[in-house]
């Protein structure tokens, strides 16, 4: 099992700073490029730029804490969860197709008793 993670592709791992505009002000944001991807998907999901995504997320936790103490940590939390949600989805679309193929076969007869 740790083969799997102990062969994560090294560019997955390399940091990489962007620079984002948050709150009115200029800033610049290190993570991991899997994270920013997965980011990127996050906020395709939501029908927004990465940008947008972020500013809005920010404003959020800034409205609901009153402040944002580590910004960075607070996505890498949030991808988790994103891919967490996208996998029980996944699970749940799965047991449903299953069970719609059951449903479709054609019940064999009970044997008698005798």
């Amino acid at each position: 099992m740790c083969h799997l993670f102990a062969g994560i592709p090294a560019e997955d791992i390399e940091g990489e700073t962007r620079s984002v505009r948050l709150g009115g002000h200029s800033t610049s944001i290190r993570l991991e490029a899997a994270f920013w991807r997965t980011l990127e998907s996050l906020a395709e999901g939501q029908n927004m730029s990465l940008a947008k995504f972020l500013t809005t997320l920010h404003d959020e936790v800034l409205d609901l804490n009153g402040e944002v103490r580590n910004f960075a940590s607070h996505l890498r939390c949030a991808c988790l969860v994103y891919l967490e949600r996208r996998s029980q989805q996944q699970s749940a679309r799965h047991a449903a197709a299953r069970i719609d193929r059951l449903r479709q076969e054609p019940a064999e007869p009970l044997p008698l008793a005798s």
